[in-house]
């Protein structure tokens, strides 16, 4: 497969291989999430955003596996690094708390834990230690964690369409479908207020109801003798710079300066998940770095390849075993992935480049005639598409998936397009030019 010059080829999808496997697979699968029949073979021919299917289908895959492959497929420059390790068995060791390493502090030739944790407090300004785990949903267990033992609060603010993970804990900070925490038990004292809706707004013009007369229903809710919630007893606020599963929605800087006003005048605990957000999606490396707030806490996933959660040494908990995980962040082979896929953004510049494409992207689609858009926004490669009705999004899913172009729905009818970091000018014009068939055709 030539990156240069491949196109998507659909014959038949799902093809009879394809079916057959789906078939396999819920024979044991519990019920869970499937966006698309689309059966990825791992062993078959992908370069970059293109894949093939089972059935010899090449498809362009504009999902990044759910931002969880930030390089895309076979990244050349990530594949050389990981060949010439001589990695052997077990790369899952116990834990973050188990020392390992292949060379001298800093310069070891397979990155470990240490060095995936000293790089990601190179990239996040003011912190300076890390707490790995599998997920990002444990990546956000933690951070609450912390934040409860550094603070004593009993109380935590989360946002209208908020999606944090599907673990106990942060399912109690979800705002989004009901079906994600509908009858599991919950953390008490967690409230929540309004997240921006429009990205253009100002306290004038706002019409999700966050701004009031007297500044927000957030200033409003911590007031200290008019509020019902005591900030002094409040915890920590947790929000996702940029809404992922809530449907790609990016505040503006009205909302984001009057969160940050907030948390700075009750001295409260901020934690950004940048769980879909994270590792250079929206053209910095986080999407808190377009804002005016600054996180105490940083909660990381998908693209990293392990969970993090990132914050100063002062919220941590001194009390050794008060954080421990036996099985978390000690997979050799991920916090290598991890950190070199850090080492690759950095070093090919790929922080500007997702701003570029981003750009190309939006000039692109504003070119294309789209009946039923009412929306295209994004940050950097962090881009959707807003339809007027969940039904046309889901048949343009469908249709761009006919074409070979992979996509995932969001929100209620939103598309999110999700392509590597690295893509090309020639990949962002030939995704836009499939999805614009695709809308034209529902």
């Amino acid at each position: 497969m030539e990156r240069d010059t491949t196109e998507p080829c659909v014959e038949d999808l799902p093809g009879e291989r394809a079916r057959a496997q789906v078939a396999y697979h819920h024979a044991t699968a519990a019920p869970s999430t499937y966006v698309y029949e689309f059966v990825w073979d791992y062993t078959a021919p992908a370069d970059g955003p293109f894949c093939t299917d089972i059935d010899g289908n090449v498809l362009l895959d504009f999902t990044s596996h759910v931002g969880a492959a930030p390089l895309g497929y076979n990244n050349p420059d990530l594949r050389s690094r990981l060949a010439a390790f001589d990695l052997v068995d077990p790369l899952k060791i116990a834990g973050q708390d188990f020392y390992a390493a292949s060379g001298p502090p800093g310069d070891a030739p397979i990155p470990g834990a240490a060095d995936l944790m000293d790089r990601l407090t190179e990239v996040t300004d003011g912190m300076d230690t890390v707490f790995l785990s599998n997920s990002g949903a444990e990546a956000v267990e933690n951070a609450i964690k912390i934040c409860y033992d550094h603070t004593s609060g009993e109380y935590a603010v989360t946002f209208h369409g908020a999606f944090h993970g599907r673990t106990l804990g942060a399912l109690s900070l979800n705002r989004s479908k009901s079906v994600y925490r509908r009858e599991f038990p919950e953390i008490s004292g967690v409230h929540d207020v309004p997240f921006c809706t429009d990205r253009s707004c100002d306290a004038t013009t706002c019409g999700c109801g966050f701004f009031t007369d007297d500044g927000s229903q957030l200033r409003r809710m911590l007031d200290p003798e008019t509020g019902f919630v005591p900030p002094e007893e409040t915890a920590y606020v947790v929000v996702e710079p940029v809404q992922g599963e809530g449907g790609y929605r990016f505040p503006s800087d009205a909302f984001a300066s009057e969160l940050a006003e907030v948390v700075e005048t009750h001295d409260l605990l901020l934690v950004a998940d940048e769980i879909q957000s994270g590792m250079g999606r929206t053209g910095e490396f986080w999407a808190s770095d377009h804002y005016p707030f600054d996180p105490d806490v940083v909660a990381a996933g998908k693209g990293l390849r392990v969970g993090a959660t990132i914050a100063s040494e002062n919220v941590f908990p001194d009390e050794t075993s008060r954080l421990s995980s036996t099985w978390g962040g000690g997979d050799v082979l991920a916090c290598a992935q991890g950190a070199l896929t850090i080492d690759v953004i950095r070093e090919q510049n790929l922080l500007d480049n997702a701003r570029e494409r981003g750009a190309q992207f939006h000039e692109t689609m504003a070119d294309e005639t789209l009946p039923g858009v009412v929306d295209v926004r994004g940050r950097g490669l962090m881009l959707a598409v807003e339809f007027d009705t969940e039904a046309r999004r889901d048949d343009t899913m469908a249709a761009a998936l006919e074409r070979g172009l992979l996509t995932l729905g969001c929100g209620h009818k939103t598309l999110r397009i999700l392509p590597p970091l690295d893509a090309t000018a020639r990949e962002i014009e030939l995704g836009c030019s499939l999805l614009g068939e695709a809308v034209r055709a529902v």
